[in-house]
Order: structure tokens, then C-alpha cells, then sequence
């Protein structure tokens, strides 16, 4: 994201003593960390790699490699989860906060290593943005070990951005305060959601810095080293069990560990003995059947994960197959977006030129890595089993889930019509046509009622339309992003040598700036009134059809107004007031860049609760300012900016945020 800097107030002092030795030190915690029970099932049950070495290389017939995290300068907490941090048996630090905290800081940066726990690096590859690209590993992560919780579950838990691994490649192993404010953040949003995902625990700046060149423009900066603690049953992914693939016939690239059956078995055996029990004691007597009910449970949890990506408008970024979990976890927060304006192709990461994991695919490509993991199990699970299980279960379970869901959302909680697919598309149909904000429509359709008389549904159709695109806001989505001479230039290239062509551009993207164009050119016939006038009519519409479906739900029933009460419930607990936009994200991130953390706390506390009514974003602010009367005056202009509510539609500068 493009940071736009500010002056706050700093973090208290005393963190800053929590500065790391010259290298990370063994041994230690035996503060509040102490409580910490290290039980590292993974390294003893897997093969890990002996070698020394600490630079980047192959890393053949291992699944871990050794590794010892690289001290940081001065290290100091930008916030904590203590739910995430209480799954590891970690009481809230009331004695003397100050000191947990400090501690934290150095354990959870890396500068030194908790007793117990074992850093190793996990070996894995992957098929990124369609292509087989061999060897991938955690560059920038370190399992430190597995945690047993309070009542015996298992947690192993990674430091993200804690130095250069085996994996590494030519980076740095380093993450920075921007993107892992995000990947904090989200984790514990997605979590609070009801969302299958990773945890994080902390997140720890530093004064070490390095350089980055965020929009690959040419023009980098220095940026704060920063790590965050993961947590999660486990890290392993699809592209764990492509370690084993011989070479592509594509790229040409094979992984480290190919014809090396006997750990494809190995890593088999531990997943599914220790994530999957009940599968592992139904077939403990046939190998095949057990793998194929095992491939059958990834295949749903994955569709029912993707359901609820879609349900909430969150798009994953990188959905490549060394990005997803083999427990069916959200998992990897790089690139990330929730949608604001709704729109199926919406595509969240910068640097996704073909749209390969816009919003409207991720059910399509979530399928397509299932393939790719199929592909991967063979010749313990044939193919022959894998792929009708695939076809079978996938499709089913997403679009039952999605409609459950959806049904929720809605509040259809007495029937279930065939007709309710199509009131849901109808819904999204008209968000779309009327660029309607897909949080906020759907939060506010709770307050709609069968009965309700002329003139308050009047009120309800305006603020209803409220969420929807202004002409301004329109005009800055559908502005031409092509100089118009470039356009032409690749108009008559596509047609005069289509195979260069192919090299330098694509149909996609052409056919989208000619759509953007004619979008652009009839809004500056438009007026306001034009945009509203027109945006009633459609919204009026659906909502006579949703209120005829309502009054089936109404006539099922006994008792109308305990059927409201219970309807209003359900969707207050399926539609969220708030969720991490990335206007919200970023003025937390810009606040930290400056050394106030408070703004990243107070959204973190906020995502806690998404579907509770809470303080509003002007008067959480108002509170940080009394706490930080130091702040210079260039707090102004930052108070300007952020005058918006949690809850608001985005305000149009936040078109400008670019994540790569």
C-alpha cells in the first residue's frame, strides 16, 4: 500500500528495552512465556534436513530444515491477541502488563528462543498462478515448535518475517510493518467472523530496516523489519506433498524430493493420524480407502471455506496451491481485500494482470488446486478414485453451504425454497448494477419488514440507496487507465500480430479498459439524480421480491413476531457491521509507521466483535487523541482523513490504495 506519512505520538519507552543480543539466544521465558509446553510432534515425525548450511538451497528428501532466527534492533509490540495468545494457555499478563509485553517482544521477534522450542523452516512447493514453480519453503517463516493448549490441543506456532531460511531464494526473510499489520489483523478478523483460519498471536516491529520497492516502480524505501507469531493445528499446505512431483512438463521444474514415496507416505500417515483421527481409526486396516476419505474431507472443507469467502466478499489475492491448507484453513494473508463495492470480478491484488484470482473464481481455482493435490497423492491415492471424488463432492458442497449461508444472510430461516438461488443472484445482480457496498446492504436488510407502511419504506430505500456508488464515486472506479494512444497501439497490435501481442498484453485486459471507457463516457451524462432515480428503481424491485418471499417464511409460521425476533437475530450474527477495509487498515498501518500503535489496537479490539454495535471510528479516535496530547500538528491533517465510521462506506481516497 502506498503509505502516506504521519506525526503521532510514540510507544512507550519501556519496550524499547527489550532489544535483542547480537544473535538470537537460546533458553528463556521464564516470565510470562513460561507457561509455554513444547511438544514438537511435526519434527519427530517428519524428515528433517541435518545440513548446517544457512543460505539458500535445495533441500532434497526433508520436509524441515534447521534454521535459528535473525536478531532484530530494538524489537517493541505493535499489539497482541490475547485470544488467539489464550489457545496457548496464555492468561492476560494483569500483574505487570508492561513486562509481558517486553517479553513478548523479544520472544516473538526472534532475538532470542523460547525453551523448548525448535525453529525449523518447512519444505514445500507449488503451483503459483497456474505454473509449477518447484521449490518454494517457508522464505520468510520459522515453526518454532508445537504449544499444548489448556486441554491438550495441539498448536504449532510460527514466527513470520524472522530471517532468511534455506527457502529463502534472493530475499531477505524479512516482512515488514505494513503487510504484517494486515496479516495480524486479518487473521484475528477472519477468526471473529467464523471464518476457518490462521491465528496471530503478535505483532513486533523493530528499528532494523530494509528496502522495498512495494509497486516495483523503481523507487524503494526503507521499511520497518516486523514479525508476526502465527498460530494453527498446522502450517502444512497442498504444495507440502508437491515436494514429490517429477518434472513439469510446462516449466521443467521438479520437486526436491521426487521419487522419494517413502516420505510422500510418511507425511501421508502424520497428517491424517493427527489431523484427522476419526478417518485414521475408521481405515486403519486399508491404506486407499483411508486416503480417499481423507482427499473427500480436504475437498469439502475447502468448499466450505470458499463459500464463506464469498458470503463476507473476502478475496484471498494468491491462491496458489502452496497457499492452501491441508486442514482447510485461510492461510497466507498477503494480498488480500474485502470487497466495499461490490463487483464479482473484483480482483484485490495489484500485481494479478489476467485476473486469475478475482472474487468471482476463487471457487473455480480453490477446485482446480484440489487437482493439483490430487496429482500430488499419487500412487497412494490413484487418480482413478481421487478425481470422481472431486467432481462429485466440491460442487455439491459449495453451493449447498453457500446457500445455507446466504439463506441466513437473508433471513430465511423457516424454508428452503428453489427459488431462493435466484432471489440471491437477483440481490447481487442489483448490487452490482447500482455499485452497492456489499457489507453494508447486507447488514442493513435486517431492518426491513414485510409490513412496512409508505413512508418508512421511503426512508428504508434511501438509506438503502446511501450505500450505493455516487457519480463521483463511479467516475474514479471507470477512469481510463490507458494512455489513449497505448490503447490504440494495442488494438492494432492484437490484430496485425496477435502472437506479440500475447506477449505484451491480454484480450482480458483490453476488452476491460474499452468497457471502462464506455462506462466512463455515459457517466458524463449522468447526474446525481440521474444515478439515484435509477438506483431506487432497481433496488425497489428486488425488494418487492424479497418481501413476497418474506411473507412465505410469515405464513409458515404460528407466531409472526417470534418468527421477526428470531429472523433479525440470525442475520445480525451472519451480516457484519465491521470488517478490515483496507481505508481502515491502512490508516492503522500509516499511525504505526509513525510509532502509534493505538490505532492498530483499537481496530483489533473492533474486529473482535463484528457484528456488535460499537463506538464509532471518530469517537475511538477522540480517545487515542486525549492519551497522545504530544502528537504534533501534522495529527491535523491525519484527523481530517479519518474522520469516517468503522462502518462507513469507503471514502475516495481509499480508491487510491494499491495492495501488491
Amino acid at each position: 500500500m502506498a503509505p502516506v506519512l504521519r506525526s503521532a505520538r510514540r510507544f512507550p519507552a519501556l519496550l524499547r528495552a527489550a532489544s535483542g543480543p547480537a544473535m538470537a539466544q537460546p533458553g528463556g521465558g521464564g516470565g510470562w512465556l513460561g507457561a509455554l509446553r513444547f511438544d514438537n510432534l511435526a519434527l519427530r515425525s517428519l524428515p528433517v534436513d541435518a545440513s548446517e548450511e544457512s543460505g539458500p538451497r535445495a533441500v532434497p528428501g526433508a520436509c524441515f530444515a534447521r534454521v535459528r532466527p535473525s536478531p532484530l534492533q530494538n524489537p517493541r509490540l505493535v499489539a497482541m491477541s490475547l485470544p488467539a495468545l489464550a489457545l496457548l494457555g496464555l492468561e492476560a499478563p494483569e500483574a505487570d502488563p508492561a513486562a509481558a509485553e517486553a517479553e513478548a517482544a523479544l520472544f516473538f521477534s526472534g532475538n532470542r528462543v523460547l525453551a523448548g522450542a525448535e525453529p525449523a523452516a518447512h519444505c514445500y512447493c507449488g503451483h503459483q498462478f497456474g505454473s509449477f514453480a518447484g521449490q518454494l519453503g517457508d522464505g520468510a517463516a520459522m515453526y518454532l515448535g508445537e504449544v499444548l493448549g489448556p486441554r491438550g490441543e495441539r498448536w504449532e506456532i510460527q514466527l513470520k518475517g524472522a530471517g532468511i531460511t534455506p527457502f529463502s531464494r534472493q530475499a531477505d526473510g524479512r516482512k515488514v510493518l505494513r503487510s504484517s499489520i494486515r496479516e495480524f489483523l486479518c487473521s484475528e478478523a477472519m477468526f471473529h467472523l467464523g471464518i476457518p483460519t490462521t491465528r496471530a498471536g503478535t505483532c513486533v516491529t523493530s528499528d532494523s530496516k530494509v528496502v522495498r520497492d512495494v509497486f516495483y516502480d523503481g523507487n524503494p524505501k526503507n521499511e520497518r523489519c516486523t514479525v508476526v507469531l502465527r498460530i494453527a493445528s498446522t502450517f502444512i499446505r497442498f504444495g507440502s506433498f508437491e515436494i514429490f512431483k517429477p518434472p513439469d512438463e510446462y516449466t521443467g521444474r521438479k520437486g526436491p524430493s521426487v521419487n522419494r514415496n517413502d516420505i510422500r507416505i510418511q507425511m501421508l500417515d502424520y497428517v491424517i493420524s493427527t489431523f484427522y483421527p476419526e478417518i485414521q481409526e475408521a481405515y486403519s486396516d486399508n491404506t486407499v480407502q483411508r486416503n480417499a476419505a481423507f482427499f473427500k474431507e480436504i475437498t469439502k472443507r475447502t468448499a466450505r471455506l470458499v463459500a464463506e469467502w464469498q458470503c463476507v466478499g473476502f478475496c484471498h489475492g494468491v491462491l496458489n496451491t502452496d497457499n492452501m491448507s491441508i486442514v482447510g484453513l485461510t492461510i497466507d494473508y498477503g494480498p488480500f481485500g474485502f470487497m466495499d463495492r461490490y463487483d464479482p470480478e473484483h480482483v484485490c491484488n495489484g500485481s494479478d494482470n489476467t485476473g486469475r484470482y478475482a472474487y468471482n473464481k476463487q471457487p473455480e481455482i480453490c477446485k482446480w488446486n484440489l487437482g493439483k493435490l490430487a496429482e500430488a497423492l499419487v500412487p497412494e491415492l490413484p487418480l482413478e478414485i481421487s478425481q470422481p471424488i472431486l467432481e462429485e463432492e466440491y460442487d455439491a458442497e459449495f453451493e449447498k453451504h453457500y446457500l445455507q449461508k446466504m439463506r441466513k444472510k437473508l433471513g430465511l430461516i423457516q424454508l428452503e425454497l428453489e427459488e431462493d438461488s435466484k432471489l440471491v443472484s437477483e440481490l447481487l445482480e442489483t448490487m452490482h448494477l447500482t455499485a452497492g457496498d456489499f457489507t453494508n446492504i447486507f447488514y442493513l436488510l435486517s431492518s426491513f419488514s414485510v409490513d412496512i407502511d409508505h413512508s418508512k419504506f421511503e426512508d428504508f430505500l434511501e438509506e438503502l440507496t446511501s450505500q450505493c456508488a455516487s457519480v463521483e464515486e463511479l467516475k474514479v472506479v471507470f477512469k481510463p487507465q490507458m494512455d489513449p494512444r497505448q490503447l490504440s497501439m494495442m488494438l492494432m497490435l492484437a490484430q496485425s500480430n496477435p502472437q506479440l501481442f500475447a506477449l505484451i498484453g491480454t484480450k482480458a485486459n483490453i476488452n476491460k479498459e474499452l468497457e471502462r471507457i464506455e462506462q466512463f463516457s455515459k457517466l458524463q451524462q449522468l447526474t446525481a439524480d440521474d444515478v439515484l432515480s435509477r438506483n431506487k428503481r432497481q433496488w425497489k424491485e428486488w425488494l418487492e421480491k424479497y418481501r413476497v418471499r418474506l411473507q412465505k417464511e410469515i405464513e409458515s409460521v404460528g407466531n409472526a413476531d417470534t418468527w421477526n425476533t428470531e429472523r433479525v437475530k440470525v442475520m445480525n450474527s451472519n451480516n457484519p457491521k465491521y470488517i478490515l477495509r483496507n481505508y481502515i487498515a491502512q490508516n492503522a498501518i500509516e499511525a504505526a509507521e509513525n510509532g502509534d500503535f493505538s490505532e492498530v489496537r483499537n481496530v483489533l479490539k473492533l474486529l473482535e466483535h463484528p457484528y456488535q454495535e460499537a463506538e464509532c471510528f471518530q469517537e475511538v479516535k477522540e480517545d487515542a487523541e486525549e492519551e497522545g496530547a504530544t502528537a504534533t500538528a501534522a495529527v491535523c491533517s491525519q484527523e481530517t482523513r479519518s474522520k469516517q465510521s468503522y462502518c462507513s462506506k469507503p471514502p475516495l481516497w481509499a480508491s487510491e490504495l494499491c495492495v501488491t
